[in-house]
């Protein structure tokens, strides 16, 4: 009997495999190896070939062509791993069956998910839902992506009456920390082209991305006693509080949307003696993106100026690039994504990434990869949900590229 996608969700989300940022290998967690060996155990379960787990927490499967003409190699990958920003050990999942109003998800600490705060609840009116209990993440980004590529791939083995091309699987560790596409076997791994199912609400299908970067900034001050401090000391604390003060006070994420760029303060530090700042600089635009990069260059060159220690040290670095710069020539990619879409009576949600997914990175690495949705909801933290009717159309999206992929006009 074929395990449901909510079957396998629920089970997955119990597994804890939080990245960690500060950690130098990859994976950066062995949970995500253990888990991956459960996956890889699945995967050859189902009746996949060429299953393995590589030395960096990379799994890779293939579902061979069940056809006898050639047509381009398919392949459909999510990441293994959560997110660091908010815990997720012991996820307990909770199913709802949701009939509107708020949902109580934590009674002893008054959690509770409310259509006030989260409208798209009303959506679901009707529908059941897996949230968290208010503890913890739930970890739909991205185990949801797994149980709807595992639930499609064993649905398409159990029905080989469906016909498709060579399909590829490959589950990623790291994605959250931005390293899941960096030791991917791309020629290897030997796909045309790909989709990430790492996306969010019903429908969506993304093939443009911000660019990213990261500016850290260290200040240097020098710790006197204030007593004493008189032309003599340099508040290393003071000076980060002075720098972010010159950043535009509109362009951050909790002021931008759809295509508007941002800078993003996600971690400041320090004393009198030392402080860090770490900003995190997002734009979908090239020349947007490198004018916010020269911006923080001429800042940091312009307070160095104002002390005779040049006290700010500046670290910039470009972390991924807008996926759309290497998809705009195959649009037949999406094309077909859509048409998958459509066949599934799911209506295209075509829209930007106000992110990344690894999906940029191979993009530029040369293996083109849009992303399709998940189905869930405020990611990333303890209001994370997720409605099963939309894991379930994802599996339907996924079996029916497979099968369009054995007959779709590449010429588009």
């Amino acid at each position: 009997m074929m395990k449901t996608v909510m079957e396998r969700f629920l089970n997955y989300v119990t597994y804890d495999t939080q990245s960690n940022p500060t950690a130098q290998t990859t994976p950066s967690t062995p949970s995500q190896l253990a888990f991956g060996d459960i996956l890889v155990q699945e995967l050859k379960e189902i009746g996949l070939t060429q299953v393995e787990k590589d030395e960096n927490g990379y799994v890779y499967a293939t579902l061979e062509s069940n056809i006898s003409h050639d047509v381009p190699v398919i392949a459909f990958i999510s990441h293994l791993d959560t997110s660091p920003d908010f815990t997720a050990t012991h996820v307990n999942p909770q199913v709802v069956n949701y009939q509107g109003g708020d949902i109580l998800l934590n009674k002893e600490k008054n959690i509770i998910l409310s259509p006030n705060d989260f409208p798209s609840l009303n959506q679901y009116v009707g529908q059941t839902l897996v949230t968290t209990d208010g503890t913890t993440l739930l970890g739909a980004d991205d185990k949801a992506g797994i149980a709807e590529i595992m639930t499609a791939m064993d649905y398409l083995v159990k029905h080989p009456e469906i016909k498709h091309g060579c399909i590829k699987v490959a589950f990623t560790p790291d994605e959250e920390i931005g390293h899941g596409a960096s030791k991917f076997q791309v020629e290897k791994f030997g796909a045309d082209f790909a989709y990430t199912v790492d996306g969010g609400v019903l429908g969506e299908l993304q093939y443009e991305s911000f660019n990213a970067a990261e500016a850290k900034i260290t200040i240097h001050g020098k710790s006197v006693h204030p007593g004493d401090a008189k032309n003599k000391m340099i508040n290393a604390g003071l000076i980060a509080t002075e720098f972010m003060n010159h950043l535009p006070k509109l362009e951050t994420p909790q002021s931008t949307e759809k295509y508007e760029g941002f800078y993003h303060l996600t971690s400041i530090s320090g004393n009198c003696e030392e402080a860090t700042l770490k900003i995190i600089i997002r734009d979908f635009n090239s020349d947007k993106f490198n004018e916010r990069k020269q911006f923080i260059e001429q800042l940091t060159e312009q307070f160095n100026r104002q002390y005779p220690t040049k006290p700010i040290e500046l670290t910039l670095t470009d972390q991924y690039y807008n996926m759309h710069l290497q998809i705009e020539d195959k649009m037949y990619i999406v094309e077909l994504a859509k048409q998958a879409l459509i066949e599934s009576d799911v209506e295209p949600l075509i829209i930007p990434i106000r992110g990344g997914t690894d999906g940029s990175g191979l993009s530029f690495r040369g293996l083109p990869t849009p992303n399709l949705f998940t189905g869930g909801h405020n990611f990333h933290g303890k209001f994370e949900y997720i409605p099963v009717p939309s894991m379930e159309k994802a599996v339907d999206v996924i079996v029916k590229i497979a099968e369009l992929g054995a007959t779709f006009n590449y010429s588009r």
